[in-house]
């Protein structure tokens, strides 16, 4: 199947190494906030990328729920595949691709579970629905039929009738402590802008460059 027919230019703005901030984070938000601005769809949806204790890879799309300096947060099932390879190996590399703006940005760095005060406090904070999923979900095992998932489910609201539904053990955050960011920019004839931060170990501080396309 050929989609040489699919081939389009892309038309962004330069990116000058001069021109972006030094600090990777706050290239980051600037250009989230212009994501959230532009109202690309799931603009917090990033594909993240584990390997298992084979050296197998694996990538999935999860929800990037804050950020700050230390690291980009995400909650998930601590029983699952990609939590299995995080336990084996907890290298991982995150991508956001907003393809509406012609950008994307990579991030690669060490991943870690959050504590468990803001795993408590952000559960707290999801709608009761997703409180319900999360004790239903024995997340990346086979499920025989449909009906048992909405089986569970209805004895789940039965036994959470009333009050707070807690946060179950097998639930939580990861936080990833990045160790190299690249921001990407779609240029005409496939000359496209990459920009690299590294840490810089002697002044304890981000040094970024041009990558070639």
């Amino acid at each position: 199947m050929d989609l040489n027919d699919q081939r389009r230019e892309y038309r962004g703005i330069p990116l000058e190494v001069e021109a972006m901030p030094d600090c990777p984070v706050v290239a980051f938000k600037e250009w989230y906030e212009m994501a959230k601005q532009r109202e690309v769809l799931e603009s917090n949806a990033m594909s993240l990328a584990t390997v298992d204790a084979a050296g197998r890879p694996a990538i999935r799309t999860v929800l990037l729920k804050y950020f700050d300096p230390d690291g980009f947060v995400f909650f998930t099932n601590y029983q699952s595949r990609k939590a299995r390879h995080i336990e084996s190996n907890p290298e991982v590399a995150l991508l956001f691709q907003w393809l509406e703006m012609e950008r994307q940005i990579e991030i690669n760095g060490a991943i870690e579970k959050v504590s468990l005060m803001e795993s408590v406090k952000y559960f707290s904070k999801r709608p009761r629905e997703s409180q319900l999923g999360a004790w239903i979900s024995e997340q990346s095992t086979v499920v025989p039929t449909k009906d048992l998932l909405k089986s569970k489910l209805a004895n789940y609201v039965k036994k959470f009738a009333t009050g707070t539904i807690p946060k179950p053990e097998h639930w939580g955050g990861y936080r990833i402590i990045p160790r190299r960011y690249e921001f990407w920019q779609g240029g005409p004839g496939r000359i496209h802008d990459r920009i690299e931060y590294l840490p810089c170990a002697e002044t304890n501080q981000w040094r970024r460059g041009r990558l070639s396309p």
